[in-house]
């Protein structure tokens, strides 16, 4: 995806260009506004992003907001909404740069990802344990003041609000909303755009296996596509389609692109002939639980006249046994990816299919020792009931004998 699709790529390398009296001319002598408006509005986002660490005079000039916002919506049209525009004029930093920073990165490696969640997550641990001991301390060595048992009335509510540290410190950091801001390419064109606001807060999301829906079932979205009449071909028109699932806390100011940009996995029903092109990334969640696998689906079904029609595009979390999370344990773990480290995400398509097929490998390998581990206890068991039967019979053929 790039910012502009019909423009021609320019070089930033060309240092020099020849006036028109034939002289040799600097390239930094060209007036601001040219090199703005002739230049950097050419250039995506990488591209601008690199463009940007060239020189101080490139990196302000490549740190306009407008620069940005217009990569932004030609790169995420999801994002021109008025509900989106005005997420990302709130994101720190340089506003729309910062967006499509955190959009266009990936989550760092594994074992970097893991450390960076354990740190978060001690913060946390070590702010809870700071006031349970400011209030035992505030209640033993001194009679309070007024303002004082304020104070320490109010620490108490903490104390006592939650069940444990984990519940207090998941309350006060979970996002309250998470907007989906989703788009589907095909040959560089986009078919679908939508923004979906998802309410984190109810009973029903937090207990329920976590989905966000973006087309409505009664709904179906007209493609170009032809349908494909076996595997084979399958694959080859597949491969041309992209999808971006950017998920935005609004009030952390906070995003992560949760597609792997390229499908991981192409699978057509036999009966049917529904076409189901998987999307997604893998995240950590810690040492002990391993990872989780973040699905986008796009279901794709035939059409009187041929093509392909646009039938679900929705977003599950699965762990490593295959069952799909509920939505607060996903909230959980889409939180800390929101806040942990990020690195470049310009081969994003390539590490998203690698690591794919570690996860299913790793799924696959826990699933054998799991039937190990139930083999050998069926065994056990058959011993210990065999071990039962015949002392049973021995015991009986003492007292007769």
């Amino acid at each position: 995806m790039t910012s502009s699709h019909h423009n021609p790529p320019i070089t930033t390398t060309i240092t020099t260009i020849t006036a028109k009296q034939g002289g040799a001319t600097d390239f930094f002598d060209l007036h601001s506004d040219i090199i703005e408006a002739n230049i950097l509005t050419r250039l995506d986002g990488a591209t601008l992003a690199s463009t940007s660490c060239s020189s101080t005079t490139l990196h302000h000039l490549s740190s306009e907001n407008y620069l940005w916002s217009r990569i932004c919506h030609s790169t995420f049209p999801s994002t021109a909404t008025p509900r989106v525009s005005h997420i990302i004029s709130s994101f720190p930093d340089i506003d729309h740069r910062a967006f499509f920073s955190q959009s266009f990165s990936l989550p760092l490696p594994e074992n970097t990802q893991t450390q960076n969640l354990e740190s978060v997550n001690l913060k946390r641990i070590l702010d809870a344990i700071y006031i349970n001991l400011l209030y035992l301390f505030c209640m033993c060595t001194y009679v309070p003041s007024r303002k004082q048992r304020i104070q320490l009335n109010s620490l108490r509510r903490i104390r006592e609000e939650g069940v444990s540290i984990t519940n207090t410190i998941n309350r006060l950091y979970l996002p309250l909303e998470l907007i989906s801001a989703v788009d589907i390419y095909y040959k560089n064109d986009v078919i679908f755009s939508n923004v979906h606001e998802t309410e984190t807060t109810t009973s029903w999301f937090q207990c329920s296996p976590f989905r966000i829906d973006m087309i409505d079932p009664k709904d179906v979205i007209s493609t170009p596509i032809k349908h494909p009449n076996d595997d084979d071909t399958c694959t080859e028109v597949i491969e041309d389609m992209m999808v971006s699932w950017i998920l935005i806390d609004p009030i952390g100011r906070r995003a992560i692109n949760l597609s792997s940009l390229k499908p991981v996995s192409v699978q057509r029903h036999w009966l049917t002939g529904e076409v189901q092109v998987r999307f997604g990334s893998i995240l950590t969640v810690d040492r002990k639980r391993g990872h989780v696998l973040c699905e986008i689906v796009v279901t794709c079904g035939g059409s009187e006249v041929g093509q392909m029609q646009v039938r679900e595009v929705s977003l599950e979390v699965e762990d490593m046994d295959g069952t799909h999370l509920n939505g607060r344990e996903s909230l959980v773990i889409l939180q800390r990816a929101l806040e942990s480290k990020r690195g470049n995400g310009a081969n994003r398509a390539e590490i998203g299919r690698k690591r794919y097929k570690e996860f299913l490998e790793m799924r696959r390998e826990r699933k054998e020792k799991k039937l190990k581990r139930e083999g050998v206890l069926d065994v056990l068991c058959v011993v210990f009931g065999i071990s039962i039967f015949v002392s049973f019979w021995c015991f009986l053929f003492c007292l007769s004998g």
